[in-house]
């Protein structure tokens, strides 16, 4: 077993992984932004370290940073987690070729056969799995789009090779749609992955989302831990998942399980990853799915996924707990028949958005109130404590609520219970949106599809959840008396690695802090640097009419220069925001005097993008 594990990720997912390490009696290393000074996970490390600016690209995706950080803490293995880099087959490589280090999930040749989604179809085709009709190699021209087309029919999805989660897919419903779609999707795939490529699929309108948990050793030895349901999507990306499914037959679920078991196989796959699949849906009543439904392979996941924690608790199985023996070379001790799904259990993803805005994130706050919920059939995944300020600048999720019972009627009643008595205020979640589905008549019948929020749920009943059961996000006021004892916490860094020093004040003003203390320590929580010109939307000197970022998000196109002459209407550039992108657009016709950003870069809301004379 290994002596001390680098977890190369944040957050809820961070913590988990070192709960599972702890238990194993397993050392834990945290890395950590500048942003991510004061987090959860790394409170709960053994030891962290700095791994450089807020920005991702320059802090949790620097692998070199992260390969020297555990080279310093002397750690023998790398668990990436979710996101980042877990699914990053170059990362993957460089930590197998680091001497004394070893790489906690599937080989990096396996991670790039599966994750370049036309090799995965080949794969799958060959081992007799269903795939949905498409291409096996990359499209360059928009001809082959509507060739597919005039073939299969439409819709049509285009979708990037190293996508997933909606990221990098267009719809082309119609011929004169293919050029536009084709390279608004290869452009997303080239900024988010580093990877223009993509491929076509016959885009089924009504399915649902099954995918099966697979774990894997380096004996040979595959097993899947039944299948879990995720259907319940806001453009593509999960909201809540249960397991198992309540719209398959026993039958159908055999089924995909083994061909989830023929996939891994055929892939010389090993330690844990998820082979997802798309069943179509059909007119019924009360019947289930049966065995003659059609199902369709659609990717792999080669890591570990946030909602593994519903199997965990209908199985018994801890997951990354054998993430992590697989990786130091142990054989799996249970067989396939000993795999028996118990009882029934959902995951809330709690968001830090407001689902009436159109789930908008969060821009700020702090948690006044966190106060999660407990007893029998209830567990809470998260990172966050009260009074912690809210982290903006990756993604939007702060918890999972995971809630079982012994069949899903009672997890239902369990999670509307833990949902009532969970307590936020100081940030906007969707807590008030899990609540509504609890009382959905299609989700608690089992009949939703991946399309039943985007284009069925009226959001006039989002809109009374949140009047019903939100809460105040406003600030509260600081009444600290001056004579009242004042704990402060200081950071310390040496050599990158942190270090924390109390100190108490009583009666005397606070304790200044350098907004940039050098690079030995850093004391209270820095705000946002002004970046300048530099990209990132900073402070500029260009007098003018500013245009700014309307929400967070990440630059994927610039279409202006500085002194180019622009009118009314035009696209100045392309933002990214919660898997959807938004044409910046001028109001009115003038000169640009400034332009505050590139190509790739983040933006939070309020920065400025453009200056106008």
């Amino acid at each position: 077993m290994f002596e001390k594990v680098l977890v190369a990720n944040r957050g809820e997912i961070a913590v988990r992984v070192m709960r599972a390490c702890e238990e194993l009696d397993v050392g834990t290393v945290a890395v950590y932004s500048e942003a991510d000074k004061h987090a959860g996970h790394v409170r709960y490390a053994d030891e962290a370290y700095n791994v450089g600016p807020a920005r991702a690209a320059d802090s949790y995706l620097d692998q070199e940073a992260i390969v020297e950080a555990a080279r310093k803490a002397d750690a023998d293995a790398i668990h990436p987690g979710y996101g980042f880099l877990a699914e990053n087959a170059d990362f993957a490589a460089r930590v197998e070729d680091a001497d004394g280090i070893t790489w906690i999930g599937p080989t990096s040749e396996a991670m790039e056969r599966l994750g370049e989604k036309t090799h995965a179809r080949q794969v799958m085709q060959e081992a007799d799995v269903p795939i949905v009709p498409g291409t096996t190699d990359p499209v360059d021209e928009s001809e082959e789009v509507v060739e597919f087309g005039d073939e299969y029919g439409y819709p049509i999805a285009i979708k990037a090779e190293g996508g997933g989660g909606g990221r990098g897919m267009k719809i082309v419903r119609e011929p004169d749609e293919a050029e536009e779609q084709l390279e608004s999707a290869k452009r997303e795939g080239e900024a988010y992955f580093s990877n223009p490529s993509v491929y076509l699929e016959r885009y089924l309108e009504n399915p649902r989302h099954i995918e099966v948990q697979i774990v894997a050793d380096h004996h040979g030895n595959v097993r899947h831990l039944g299948e879990r349901d995720c259907s319940l999507q806001r453009r593509h990306q999960k909201v809540i998942e249960e397991g198992p499914s309540p719209a398959l037959t026993d039958e159908l679920r055999e089924q995909i399980g083994e061909a989830a078991r023929r996939g891994a196989d055929a892939a010389d796959y090993y330690n844990a990853g998820t082979f997802e699949f798309l069943v179509e849906e059909e007119d019924r009543d009360d019947e289930l799915l049966g065995a003659d439904a059609n199902f369709y392979f659609l990717e792999v996941n080669t890591r570990i996924q946030v909602e593994h924690c519903v199997t965990e608790e209908i199985t018994g199985i801890d997951i990354v707990k054998w993430q992590i023996r697989v990786a130091a070379g142990e054989e799996l001790a249970f067989e396939q028949d000993d795999v028996e799904v118990e009882g029934h259990a959902m995951e809330f993803r709690i968001n830090a958005e407001n689902a009436a805005n159109d789930f908008a994130p969060a821009t700020g706050g702090s948690l006044e109130t966190y106060d999660p919920p407990g007893g029998i059939g209830v567990r809470m995944d998260d990172a966050l404590r009260q009074g912690d300020d809210l982290v903006t600048d990756y993604d939007s999720m702060v918890a999972k609520l995971i809630t079982y019972g012994d069949d899903r009627a009672e997890c239902i009643a369990r999670g509307k219970r833990a949902l009532a008595d969970f307590d936020v205020e100081g940030i906007p979640t969707i807590i008030p949106f899990h609540r509504l589905m609890l009382t959905d008549d299609q989700f608690v019948a089992g009949k939703h599809t991946t399309k039943y929020l985007d284009e069925h749920l009226d959001p006039a009943r989002i809109d009374a959840a949140q009047e019903r059961w939100g809460t105040e996000t406003e600030p509260g006021e600081d009444d600290n008396e001056e004579d009242e004892v004042i704990e402060r916490e200081f950071t310390v860094e040496v050599n990158g690695k942190r270090f924390e020093v109390e100190l108490e004040e009583r009666g005397a003003p606070a304790i200044p802090v350098a907004e940039d203390a050098g690079d030995g320590q850093q004391g209270a929580r820095p705000s946002r640097p002004d970046s300048g010109g530099d990209g990132g939307g900073g402070g500029t000197a260009a007098e003018g009419e500013e245009i700014t970022a309307e929400m967070q998000g990440t630059i994927l196109e610039v279409n202006v220069g500085e002194d180019d002459e622009i009118g009314a209407g035009d696209v100045l550039c392309v933002l990214e925001a919660m898997k959807m992108e938004n044409d910046i657009v001028a109001e009115r016709g003038g000169t640009v005097t400034h332009v505050g950003v590139a190509e790739g870069e983040s933006v939070d809301m309020g920065d400025t993008l453009f200056v106008l004379d």
